[in-house]
């Protein structure tokens, strides 16, 4: 699946690699253009956060932006997780509807809030990252 990348996303990828020395697979603005998805390589999270949040802090000042980061997995199951976290996602199991990939995520109650994210912003970032990432048109509770 090819992601197609505008100038503003290149632009801040180049920054954030700079920044932090972590490899992206993707950038996305979100919402109002102040928050941006930064999709690490396999491996490269810590190097993106940095020693106690140094390095993701550094580029939030610098970038002027909140900065989420997930680790790409090329398992759909564990990158569904990665796009949740710090929810702690107990079962995905990804199966097709209607000819829709749909993950249903099995999620620790008192992590429900965390995974949905306020106004329901954080599943649908993970909603869109899914669907960039690994064709899943929509991710439910079970």
């Amino acid at each position: 699946m090819s992601i197609k990348l505008g100038a503003d996303e290149m632009r801040y990828i180049a920054l954030f690699e700079g920044l932090t020395g972590a490899r992206i697979h993707d950038c996305i603005i979100h919402e109002k253009g102040d928050i941006l998805t930064f999709v690490v390589k396999a491996g490269d999270i810590g190097l993106a956060i940095g020693k106690g949040g140094n390095k993701i802090r550094r580029a939030k000042q610098v970038i002027g932006k909140n900065i989420e980061v997930v680790e790409h997995s090329t398992d759909p199951v564990e990158f569904v997780k990665n796009a949740l976290m710090p929810a702690k996602v107990r079962r995905v199991n990804i199966v097709e509807r209607e000819g829709k990939k749909i993950a249903l995520i099995d999620v620790e109650e008192q992590d429900r809030g965390i995974a949905v994210g306020r106004g329901g912003k954080k599943i649908q970032r993970a909603k869109k990252l899914a669907l960039r990432h690994h064709g899943i048109q929509d991710i439910s509770f079970v």
